[in-house]
């Protein structure tokens, strides 16, 4: 008896389970739909399967690539709502062509701006002495180029018979005046007194010193001689007579310069314009004076352009009181200029320029890149501002940008021979046979996208009269299968189908697939 109440009892709690069970699923609502239920949710249809290594080799079917990996299924709604040009690279080959991004953010703007500057003379502080009148040089006290100068010193003497002239014009009108200035007509002390002030006014036109004519009036001595003094200090930039020489109006004498200031010429790049003002500070150093530096300001930008170098030319004016800066020298300038930028800006790496748009390339999901038009403005720092085109926070690539700008023309370009139902996911995964970034040697059913139908692929039996190829070698130069297995041309298996193309970022003698 003893040995039945155990069976019992464990009889019991089956039967219990069982009714608990039945009771359950009678009365209880399903969690879940069960596989034939009519409201279970449709599955996806996919477009089409691309290789898992190769985007540019798809197939209309499951197949296998030759490692024996599955290809992936695409779906209508992955490739919808993309921009025709979006690429897609695996992070595997992400990492092999080194791309890098950086997000575009609001900062402020400013640069410094560097150039050669060619020491001048200052044009305000030029002189060219010419004589008034004609005759012959006498007396030459300054004759060498390059000769300091003060004020009033005597450079030449002339004779001129017109001055002598005028000098006893001017003696005479005053002897006239001393005589009747004790006339009882007031007319006639009037003429005689013009007539003085007429020949003085003429002596004064040609040029001769205010203490010459002094000394005319109190000694009532014709001078053979008329000085010419130097009007400022400076330095002789040229001697243009000799001894003995006639002039006329026409002839140049001398030619000084004060270059206690001068004048520093840079020229500045059209794209460094937009940064430069009248007034901004400069600095320059020259290697003919070691650990010297001059600090000037832009004076002038001028309104014209070189049409050979297609840069700017700027005047900067620099103190020179110790005559340190000579005309004619070298020097190295750097331009501060105080205009500063609020602007959102990305790195220069980041903005591809074709000739007739500027792109960068917005990262939309990892391993996904859209291709996106901007409009740019200035640059500094290494950073460009963004006029249009891009959001502050927004993530665009900076490094490897011309590789992806090549997949992308690629891709936009089949996208717009395909069908109108094809276009949308075509695009994004490569025209068939085209070179993709990430692309690897793969095979694809007949018919596939890189293998037409009616050729062999890579699985398929060997030409008669040839060797058997080893599963999974590849007979492409620089591309190797299995450990063991030659290049061409080396002994090694010959290839069913011409192999792609190098993929660009893969160097050559890498494995075939990862």
């Amino acid at each position: 008896m003893s040995r039945a109440v155990p069976f019992l009892l464990i009889l019991a709690l089956a039967a219990g389970g069982t009714a608990g069970y039945w009771w359950a699923a009678r009365h209880l609502p399903s969690q879940a739909p069960t596989a034939g239920s009519g409201k279970a949710s449709p599955a996806r249809k996919p477009l089409y399967y691309r290789h898992p290594m190769n985007p540019a080799i798809t197939s209309p079917v499951p197949a296998k690539d030759e490692m024996g990996m599955d290809y992936i299924p695409v779906y209508a709604e992955d490739e919808a709502e993309e921009v025709p040009g979006t690429v897609k690279i695996d992070p595997v080959i992400m990492q092999d062509i080194g791309v890098r991004t950086a997000r575009a953010e609001r900062r402020t703007l400013s640069r410094q701006v560097y150039a050669v500057g060619r020491v001048d003379y200052d044009e305000e502080r030029l002189a060219r002495l010419h004589p008034k009148t004609e005759g012959w040089v006498e007396e030459l006290f300054v004759d060498k180029t390059g000769e300091p100068v003060s004020k009033d010193t005597i450079l030449l003497g002339i004779y001129s018979p017109q001055l002598v002239t005028a000098q006893q014009e001017y003696l005479l009108a005053l002897d006239n005046l001393k005589a009747l200035e004790r006339s009882p007509y007031a007319d006639i002390r009037r003429g005689a007194e013009a007539l003085a002030t007429s020949a003085r006014t003429r002596l004064e036109m040609l040029d001769v010193p205010e203490h010459q004519i002094r000394e005319l009036e109190r000694s009532h001595q014709v001078k053979k001689v008329l000085h010419i003094h130097s009007p400022f200090d400076g330095i002789v930039v040229r001697v243009g007579v000799r001894d003995g020489q006639y002039v006329t109006p026409r002839t140049e004498l001398y030619q000084l310069a004060d270059i206690r200031r001068v004048w520093v010429y840079v020229d500045v790049f059209e794209n460094e314009l937009p940064w430069i003002r009248e007034g901004d500070p400069a600095e320059m150093r020259l290697k003919g004076i070691p650990g010297k530096v001059f600090r000037g300001r832009v004076s002038y930008i001028y309104p014209f352009a070189d049409e050979k170098t297609r840069t700017i030319k700027v005047r900067l004016a620099f103190d020179n009181p110790r005559l340190l800066l000579r005309p004619g020298m070298f020097a190295d300038v750097t331009l501060f200029p105080d205009r500063r930028m609020d602007a959102v800006a990305v790195p220069a790496q980041a903005v591809v320029r074709t000739g007739t748009r500027d792109l960068v390339f917005v990262v939309r999901a990892p391993g996904r890149f859209e291709p996106r038009q901007v409009r740019l403005g200035v640059s500094a720092g290494g950073w460009v501002q963004i006029l249009e085109g891009l959001r502050p926070g927004e993530e665009v690539v900076t490094s490897a940008t011309f590789l992806i700008d090549s997949e992308s023309s690629i891709r936009e370009a089949a996208a717009k021979m395909l069908p109108p139902g094809r276009q949308g996911a075509q695009a994004a995964a490569g025209p068939p046979g085209a070179s993709a970034l990430g692309a690897g040697s793969g095979t694809a059913a007949p018919g596939a996208g890189g293998v037409p139908e009616g050729m062999p692929s890579g699985n398929a039996p060997p030409m008669p009269g040839m060797p058997a190829m080893a599963p999974g070698k590849v007979g492409t130069a620089g591309r190797q299968g299995p450990a063991g297995a030659r290049p061409e041309g080396k002994g090694g298996t010959m290839p069913a189908t011409a192999a792609p193309p190098a993929r660009v970022g893969r160097p050559a003698g890498g494995e075939g697939g990862r």
